[in-house]
């Protein structure tokens, strides 16, 4: 028997699943990066949904992971990942890591990624599914993100999972000359992705598309109404 016919039949139906959902829900809505859609195709979204909810791991729609927090819908995880532009030599700073699904997707593409959850037990649970997935440049802390992490900083690329109508002033400190923030500005009902550049002397800003996120919650976080 070759290797290829001794594989877990239900690894190959989840890897097929994974391929169906980048290919429909994915790459035609204008995710085109190829190093995006094949970490998607890689990082195995149903090990970061809760148990009863596996079966829906695949489609096109968030879903709750508890403690009021959800996993994003896989377009806005390709969309955001492809606005952020991680290259291997960065360094990523995400602030909100919830599951740890889009951590891990960062985490393909990333030459560290130094993740963020307010929420301990969250924290815990991400930290540990990603390591035992062997996601070694991964480190999450459980901590308020809207302070961001100086010990790590200056960062290439920031990611912020949650919205916000004020981009928390420490980020935009941490976030390296040359570097790109990608966050969700607005409030709830009106949030669109925000783009931004950090220049010598000023910065870039670029409004894209529009998404729906749970507020962001801390000391520095302008709350959505």
């Amino acid at each position: 028997m070759s290797p290829r016919e001794r594989r877990d039949p239900a690894a190959s139906r989840e890897e097929s699943l994974r391929r169906e959902m980048v290919a429909r829900f994915v790459a035609p809505r204008g995710v085109d990066d190829p190093r995006v859609l094949a970490a998607m195709s890689e990082v195995p979204r149903h090990a970061f949904v809760p148990e009863p909810l596996r079966a829906r791991a695949y489609g096109d729609h968030s879903l709750p992971i508890g403690h009021g927090q959800t996993i994003s819908q896989p377009y806005v995880v390709g969309l955001m990942t492809q606005r952020l532009g991680v290259t291997a030599e960065h360094k990523v700073l995400e602030i909100g890591s919830g599951s740890g699904y889009q951590t891990a997707v960062l985490g393909k593409l990333a030459r560290s990624v130094y993740s963020l959850e307010r929420i301990d037990e969250l924290a815990r649970s991400a930290a540990a599914l990603l390591a035992g997935l062997g996601f070694h440049n991964v480190s999450v802390k459980c901590f308020d993100g809207t302070y961001g992490y100086p010990a790590a900083a200056p960062y290439d690329r920031i990611l912020v999972t949650a919205g916000t109508e004020t981009v928390p002033e420490p980020l935009l400190a941490q976030l390296a000359v040359g570097g790109r923030l990608v966050v969700p500005v607005g409030p709830r009902d009106r949030q669109r992705l925000r783009v931004i550049r950090k220049r010598k002397n000023d910065y870039a800003q670029e409004e894209a598309e529009d998404v729906t996120f749970v507020p962001l919650l801390g000391r520095f976080a302008g709350s959505p109404a």
